[in-house]
């Protein structure tokens, strides 16, 4: 049989990974003075192993909001001759000085520095201390790297490695890459203005691969210098100019060219067929080009009249682009994106960005979001069209190439607007069977990331309704705590989003169902019982009973069940008093007035909560709640089990006048006897167990009978779950017990005989218990 989608596990390399980061005092390392990390003496570990702890450090600290950043953790990697470390991969504002420093004895051949904006003049020492291995260089986006960092003079004491919030000063005019010699691939991309570029590369005459993105060239000529090397260039962002191109065709051995634009605003340059054949002809080894973004002349396309009949063809001979009918052979990619170019019927690449299919934009969010967020959204955008409109094919790889873009920008806001509202079209029921259980825990992840990082009304509201898409609690209960924790955060503020309140609640609801009650009491600590009387409160404020109203008391309802800490809490927090309003302000509320009454049949399960129900007011009101026909029986049904739980603490626990016990008792007797036996209910028990407890005793026969009637009610009318549950949990013996007591009344006797008759016949017909499976 075919796995599903994502069906792949992690590597055993992968998992061991996680696991000694996530308890490095456990595996590796050991606590040393002021609490430092030390790595043990007995530990050595070879590169592969040293390089794959870093980078997934990293990968942690952007990804996981549970793992804690170790203070020292660089300083675990100074000594080569325990760890080795060759390639890097760094990112984001957690790189400081200090780590690289404390990494520079290492033999670096590679080492990736991304938007590692702390990062200062200090590191640059640093790097010049990795120049004789370095083959790879990134410093994309690391914009203060350049620069040296001046601060007050120090008071005593005050820590000299702090260096949060140091402004940028001058330009550092000493440092040179005189001596990377072996350096051949150099990333400057978003290089500030003020460092003079053509200076910083020229003792770099052996590079093959150079990234000027963003980079002002003020005079282009001096690529030249690597016309017989360079095979890679990318110029994103750069204002073109013809000397430019014309400099650019002179490198002939170019594979990879990237001219591209994030968009046509303000760009004076426009790609004529002239200067498209003057690329092609030059650069006879091109594999892969890139011209997103800029403005295409009519001229360069081919009229449609006149193209090629048949289905889309990459031959060059074909091309509906008149200058790439010239080259020798398809490329292998060729960026579109963003031009009318990429509408054309034949187009002579095996890889195209553009946003005329799905193939095309899942290639443009694939090339451009590691480097280019700003397109990488926009193709976000146009995927999550497709999967709202039309239809996804390539399912696997649009979930995982919008998670990738999600982790990869967790602090880019648009994309975690766009890439949310992705998923939640992405993971609906459409497409929900071809997924697997690990791609859709890699997508509650991201959600859940977002919803941590961003407060704004659109990425909550995406990612609520994507977690709707998911089985609840089943799905989300390896990430249990976590999503209910933010799900309370997102209903604090006491003028929420309706929108986003109604689903938040609606999830809140869904999670505390059918878990177990370690879970409902861990939930209940959180706060829960308290946020949902205060959106309660809020509700009766605004007279309003509305959706986000009766979800929170079914949540309640649910929190409550067999959980007497939540109940003690919903007392403490003035429930009663709510109850009370909510009864008075919206007396025709059906579904309302059952769910109030499930949770206080909750309450009344505990002995020990009992006594605060029992006054003159509340018996009143149960009382009276014995005569509605509010949602079939249910709200009868529930008044009389609080009720019963009273009753069942004897006459002597009755310390009122008014209602006397013995005229309550005879409204529930009338109640019941009212009661459609066959009647469908809107109710599910995890356990018989309060019901059982009112069985075998004689303190108050209505309380037996109360319980008889509503066992008999559910395994006659659901045979296939509450059968085998009552003979489970030891109610047939209960049940025997009830028919010899004396004080149980005849009708109640009959009643359990017909209980335990109904589940005899139900063990005894396979027929049935087949069709319940």
């Amino acid at each position: 049989m075919a796995g599903k989608a994502g069906d792949n596990p992690d590597s055993l390399m992968a998992l061991c990974t996680v696991f000694c980061l996530k308890n490095l005092r456990r595996t590796m390392c050991y606590t040393g003075v002021r609490n430092r990390l030390y790595l043990r003496p007995d530990v050595f570990l070879p590169s592969e192993i040293c390089d794959k702890l870093v980078n997934v450090y990293m990968e942690l600290v952007h990804t996981d909001s549970n793992f804690e950043p170790q203070d020292g953790f660089f300083q675990l990697f100074f000594d080569p001759r325990s760890t080795r470390l060759t390639r890097l991969q760094l990112k984001g504002d957690f790189v400081r000085d200090k780590d690289l420093e404390a990494i520079g004895k290492q033999d670096l051949i590679e080492l990736n520095l991304t938007s590692c904006n702390h990062l200062s003049a200090r590191s640059l020492q640093t790097l010049c201390s990795f120049k004789h291995t370095l083959v790879s260089l990134n410093l994309f986006g690391c914009v203060n790297i350049f620069f040296h960092k001046t601060r007050a003079p120090l008071a005593r004491g005050e820590d000299d490695d702090e260096e949060e919030h140091l402004p940028r000063h001058a330009v550092d005019s000493d440092f040179t890459f005189q001596g990377f010699n072996r350096l051949r691939l150099l990333n400057l991309g978003n290089l500030p203005a003020e460092v003079d570029v053509e200076v910083l590369l020229k003792p770099l005459p052996a590079l093959t691969s150079l990234d000027l993105s963003g980079v002002y060239l003020a005079r282009p000529a001096f690529l030249a210098q690597w016309r017989d090397r360079l095979a890679s260039l990318v110029l994103y962002n750069v204002d073109l100019s013809e000397d430019l191109i014309s400099t650019v065709v002179q490198i002939s051995r170019l594979r990879h060219l990237d001219i591209s634009r994030e968009n046509q605003r303000n760009s004076k340059f426009k790609m004529t067929k002239k200067i498209l054949t003057s690329i092609v002809r030059g650069l006879g080894s091109l594999v892969s080009l890139d011209i997103s973004g800029h403005i295409m002349l009519d001229n360069c396309t081919m009229p449609q009249i006149e193209e090629a009949m048949g289905p889309p063809s990459i031959e060059p001979c074909k091309s509906s682009i008149y200058p790439f009918q010239e080259l020798k052979r398809p490329l292998q990619f060729l960026g579109l994106y963003n031009t009318t170019l990429c509408n054309v019927t034949h187009i002579p690449a095996y890889k195209v960005t553009g946003s005329k299919n799905e193939d095309q934009v899942l290639n443009a969010i694939e090339a451009y979001t590691e480097y280019r967020p700003e397109l990488a959204h926009r193709a976000i955008n146009q995927l999550f069209d497709i999967a709202r409109i039309q239809h996804c094919n390539q399912l696997l790889r649009a979930l995982q190439l919008v998670i990738a873009a999600l982790k990869c920008h967790k602090y880019d806001k648009s994309i975690q607007v766009t890439g949310s509202a992705a998923l939640f079209y992405l993971t609906n029921t459409e497409y929900r069977n071809d997924q697997s259980v690990r791609l859709r825990r890699q997508v509650i992840e991201v959600v859940l990331n977002g919803m941590e990082q961003y407060q704004e009304v659109t990425v909550q509201r995406n990612c609520c309704l994507t977690l709707c898409n998911f089985s609840i609690p089943e799905e989300l209960e390896f990430q249990y705590h976590r999503v209910n924790l933010l799900l309370l955060k997102i209903l604090e503020p006491a003028r929420q989003d309706e929108s986003i309140q109604r689903i938040a609640v609606h999830l809140c609801n869904a999670l505390v169902c059918q878990v177990d009650n370690d879970h409902k009491e861990a939930v209940g600590k959180m706060g829960f019982v308290k946020t949902m009387l205060n959106l309660i409160k809020k509700k009766l404020q605004d007279r309003l009973c509305d959706q986000v109203m009766e979800f929170s008391w079914s949540a309640l309802w649910n929190i409550t069940d067999e959980t007497p800490d939540n109940c003690e809490m919903f007392l403490n927090c003035s429930g009663m008093d709510l109850f009370l309003e909510c009864l008075q302000e919206f007396p025709d509320k059906q579904e309302l007035h059952r769910n109030m009454l499930g949770l206080l049949g909750n309450v009344a399960e505990v002995k020990a909560l009992r006594p605060q129900l029992l006054t003159s007011q509340f018996i009143s009101v149960f009382s009276n709640l014995l005569d509605s026909k509010a949602d079939g029986i249910e709200v009868s049904y529930n008044a009389c089990g609080v009720l019963s739980h009273i009753m069942f603490d004897g006459p002597e626990a009755w310390t009122i006048e008014d209602p006397e016990r013995v005229w309550v008792m005879d409204k529930m007797w009338d109640a019941i006897q009212s009661w459609d036996i066959s009647s469908r209910r809107n109710i599910n028990y995890r356990s018989f167990e309060p019901i059982l407890r009112l069985l075998p005793q004689s303190i108050s026969p209505v309380s037996q009978h109360w319980a008889t009637w509503a066992l008999y009610n559910l395994v006659s009318v659901y045979p296939g779950k509450y059968c085998p549950l009552l003979v489970k949990e030891g109610g047939i013996a209960l049940l025997e017990k009830v028919i010899e007591l004396e004080s149980s009344h005849e009708e109640t006797k009959d009643m359990a005989r017909k209980v335990m008759e109904q589940c005899e016949n139900f063990k005894e017909d396979p027929w049935t218990r087949a069709g319940k499976r």
